[in-house]
C-alpha cells in the first residue's frame, strides 16, 4: 500500500541548529517521557521517533548540515533536503514541506526502535513481561545498522554506528539463529526475517574484516542452506538458565514497632537496563521503631540479569519533604536490599501520626540528577504522575507486541511494517517457557 507524504516543519534555531519537526512545534515529538521516544545519533544530527503510536517521519536536530546532506534526501526526500539547505544558507522562519516515505526512513525507524528496546524494554517477573535475549537483539541491531549505513560517516561521534562491535559482542547467538533458520516447519515470514538478518550480518562482518568459526559457519550455511527435518523451538534455543525465582521478601530486621510501610517510585531513567524489575511496585519500604532508633528497610525486586557484584544501586529517601538521604543497596538473591537509621519523627505535619516517606531507586553516577526530579516543572517535562501513565502505556505496548510476535502468521500489511514487525528477540521472548 502506497504511503502519502507527510508534512514536517523546518526551521533554523538561534544557535544555528536546523530543526525538522515531525511532532511538536519545537521539533520534538509532542509530550511524553524520555522512554517514550526512540533516538539514534547519525552523521551531523539526532533523529527521534515517538514509540507510542504510528512513527511517521522522524524529528531531527541537525547540528552539522554539511555532514547530514549525505542522508537527508534519502531519509526525507528532496523537498526537506532543499529546505534544510536553504535554512543553512541563512533563510529565516518556519517552512512546512512534505517528507516522502522512503526505505531509509523505514529502516532507521526500526533501528531506533531496536535501540529503544535495548534500553527501555520493561522486563518484569512480577508483571509477566519476559526479558529480551540481549545477544539476539544485538545481532539484529548489527544487521539494521549495516542496512542503514548511509546514515553514518567516519567520524567517531556516532555511538549507534557499531555493527562490527555488536557482531563481536553478541556472536554467541549466531549458531542458534542459524539452527532456527534451518529448522523445518517455520512460518515463511519468520524464515524470511531470519535470512535477511543473517545475510546482513554476513555483509557487515565482511565489510569490517571480522572472522572466526561462528562467522565462517554463517557464511557456509548461507551458501548451502539445507533445511533440517526437525522443527526448532526458539524459546528452547535461547532459554536462560539463571534460576531466577521471586523470593518471599522477608524483612531484614525482626521485631520493632511498625511506623509506616509503602511502595516507592520506580523511575526507569535512574538506573541502567538490567538492574531493576520494571514493575511499578518493585520498590517497597518499611519504617520501624527499634527502641529509640528509627530505621527504614528498602527492598527492590532485581532484574533477572542484575549484577551480583560491582556497581551497586542506592535508595533515595525523603522524609517529610526534607533533603534526600541515600542508602546503599546490596544484591541478595532476587532483591536489592538496604537499611539505614533515619530521623523520621521531627517536623511531622500538623495532625499527622506517621511521617511522609518517599523512596526511589537509582545508580549513583548514572542518575540524570536534580533537573529530572520527580516533580512537574515549566519546561514541558512530565512529572511523576505523567511518567507513571507513560510507563503503563509502554507496558501495554510491549504486551501487544509480544502477543503479535507469538502469532504463527505474518503481520497484516501496515503503513509502518518495519516499525510494527516483531524483532527476533521478541519472537523468542514470546516463545519462552519461563514462568512469566
Amino acid at each position: 500500500m502506497a504511503r502519502a507524504p507527510m508534512d514536517v516543519r523546518v526551521a533554523r534555531g538561534e544557535d544555528g541548529t536546523i530543526r525538522i519537526a515531525a511532532g511538536g512545534a519545537d521539533g520534538r515529538p509532542e509530550g511524553g517521557s524520555d522512554f517514550t521516544r526512540a533516538v539514534i545519533e547519525v552523521a551531523g544530527a539526532v533523529l527521534t521517533w515517538p514509540v507510542l503510536g504510528d512513527p511517521g517521519p522522524p524529528s531531527a536536530e541537525v547540528h552539522d548540515p554539511g555532514r547530514a546532506q549525505q542522508w537527508l534526501w534519502a531519509l526525507y526526500g528532496e523537498r526537506v533536503a532543499a529546505a534544510v539547505h536553504d535554512r543553512t544558507a541563512g533563510e529565516r522562519g518556519v517552512v512546512r514541506v512534505a517528507a516522502d516515505p522512503t526505505a531509509l526512513a523505514d529502516g532507521a525507524a526500526r533501528l531506533a526502535l531496536g535501540h529503544w528496546a535495548s534500553r527501555w524494554w520493561p522486563a518484569s517477573y512480577t508483571d509477566g513481561v519476559p526479558a529480551l535475549e540481549p545477544d539476539v537483539l544485538g545481532l539484529e541491531l548489527a544487521a539494521l545498522t549495516h542496512r542503514c549505513q548511509q546514515l553514518f560517516d567516519d567520524d567517531a561521534d556516532q555511538p549507534d554506528d557499531c555493527a562490527a562491535e555488536l557482531i563481536d559482542e553478541h556472536r554467541a547467538a549466531l549458531d542458534p539463529l542459524i539452527q532456527w533458520w534451518r529448522a523445518a516447519a517455520q512460518p515463511a515470514e519468520t524464515v524470511r526475517h531470519l535470512e535477511t538478518v543473517l545475510r546482513l550480518i554476513d555483509e557487515a562482518a565482511d565489510s569490517a574484516g571480522l572472522d572466526g568459526p561462528a562467522l565462517r559457519h554463517l557464511r557456509s550455511s548461507l551458501d548451502r542452506r539445507r533445511p533440517d527435518r526437525a522443527p526448532a523451538d526458539p524459546g528452547a534455543l535461547f532459554a536462560r538458565h539463571d534460576g531466577y525465582a521471586l523470593a518471599a521478601g522477608e524483612q531484614l530486621v525482626a521485631g520493632g514497632r511498625l511506623i509506616a510501610r509503602g511502595s516507592g517510585t520506580n523511575d526507569w531513567r535512574r538506573y541502567p537496563p538490567g538492574f531493576v524489575d520494571a514493575a511499578e511496585n518493585a520498590v517497597s519500604w518499611t519504617a520501624r521503631a527499634l527502641g529509640a532508633r528509627r530505621q527504614i528497610e528498602v527492598d527492590v525486586v532485581a532484574h533477572s540479569a542484575a549484577p551480583l557484584a560491582g556497581a551497586a544501586l542506592a535508595a533515595e529517601i525523603h522524609v517529610n519533604g526534607g533533603s534526600p538521604n541515600r542508602v546503599p543497596l546490596a544484591r541478595r538473591d532476587d532483591l536489592w536490599t538496604g537499611r539505614a537509621d533515619l530521623d523520621v519523627d521531627p517536623d511531622l505535619p500538623t495532625g499527622a501520626t506517621a511521617p511522609r516517606i518517599e523512596v526511589g531507586v537509582l545508580l549513583p553516577g548514572f542518575d540524570p540528577g536534580p533537573d529530572h526530579a520527580d516533580r512537574p516543572d515549566h519546561s514541558g517535562t512530565p512529572g511523576e504522575a505523567e511518567r507513571r501513565a507513560d510507563r503503563d502505556a509502554i507496558r501495554a505496548l510491549v504486551r501487544r507486541r509480544l502477543i503479535a510476535a507469538a502469532q504463527p502468521r505474518p503481520y497484516e500489511a501496515s503503513p509502518h511494517d518495519d516499525f510494527s514487525e516483531p524483532f527476533l528477540a521478541e519472537i523468542t521472548a514470546a516463545a519462552t517457557d519461563e514462568d512469566y
